[in-house]
């Protein structure tokens, strides 16, 4: 009984027997491990840069939570109403679920991808409760595949935009296209649409708000004497497919940083793009670093930098 003046807590596994308690610790751990698992395949197979992988994942985190949720209830079950005996093994749907969707997506991948479900069905009692477990999750992973054939994924998205200033266009030298232009029209897992909360378009070009971005831009973006600080180049290198990292000790002062360190950036291997005849991108994507300067007789507005604000765009 709680003491006088002192709330009740409630203890994690308190009342359940020691093999729930630690069912529900290995139930949890397949989750993580086969996570990790899904993202170290997708990343050796598509060498896909950071958006698509995120569309990867999303499949197999539903199957899996489609799985567990056939058979523990608690939360609403997505788009499906199969159900499995509560006497099923939830770590064995999770892993079941997780290796059916990256098998059938990346077949080159299914030796590991077999050995790594065999180590955990390894660590699972053998019996009726693993049986049903790896069965409900083969049909999770199976109704997801389903659910999201030809839901856009991979589509050639055309660019017709004519090249003229405020339009994006390829950043030399490589004059690379728009990668993953087709992320943006695919269809979403839980949005009505995928224009529901895109933003408006970009300022004008002869705009003070323009003109401020722009050099905004160019403080934080740039490859070398960069305003950025070390936790926002790390997530700019999360978040596009260019890899940043801080030079030697060695690396002679004097950059005209406000960062106490430089950064040197290489771009991560990528899938090659799409034909150049069908230059993906898309007409929100129009302001592009290397812009117009702003107008003659204008002043340009001074930017402030801003903690914790990250920009990221095709240089870090």
């Amino acid at each position: 009984m709680a003491g006088a003046g002192r709330p009740a807590v409630a203890v994690a596994g308190a009342g359940r027997p020691a093999g729930a308690v630690a069912g529900a610790a290995r139930d949890a751990s397949a989750v993580t491990d086969w996570m990790r698992t899904a993202g170290a395949t997708i990343k050796a197979e598509t060498h896909a840069p950071p958006p698509e992988l995120f569309i990867w994942e999303a499949y197999v985190s539903t199957a899996v939570y489609k799985a567990v949720v056939g058979i523990e209830g608690r939360f609403a079950p997505y788009k499906w109403d199969g159900r499995a005996p509560r006497t099923a093994s939830s770590a064995a749907a999770a892993a079941s679920a997780a290796h059916q969707v990256l098998r059938h997506h990346f077949p080159k991948a299914a030796p590991r991808l077999d050995a790594a479900l065999a180590g955990t069905l390894a660590e699972i009692p053998d019996g009726e409760a693993e049986d049903e477990g790896v069965a409900f999750g083969k049909l999770a992973a199976e109704h997801i595949v389903e659910l999201r054939r030809d839901d856009g994924r991979g589509a050639s998205v055309p660019f017709p935009a004519r090249p003229r200033p405020g339009v994006w266009r390829p950043t030399p030298p490589g004059h690379e296209p728009f990668a993953s232009a087709w992320v943006g029209r695919v269809r979403p897992l839980l949005l009505d649409s995928p224009h529901q909360f895109r933003p408006g378009p970009p300022p004008p070009l002869r705009s003070a708000r323009y003109a401020r971005d722009l050099h905004e831009l160019a403080l934080y973006g740039g490859r070398t004497g960069s305003h950025r600080s070390p936790q926002q180049t790390d997530t700019a290198s999360t978040s596009s497919p260019w890899t940043c990292k801080a030079p030697s000790p060695t690396t002679p002062p004097g950059t005209g940083s406000t960062s106490p360190r430089r950064h040197a950036c290489t771009r991560r291997p990528t899938r090659p793009g799409p034909t150049p005849s069908s230059p993906p991108g898309t007409p929100n994507s129009t302001t592009a670093p290397g812009g117009p300067s702003p107008p003659s007789g204008r002043r340009t507005p001074t930017a402030t930098p801003r903690p914790g604000r990250t920009r990221t765009g095709s240089r870090c």
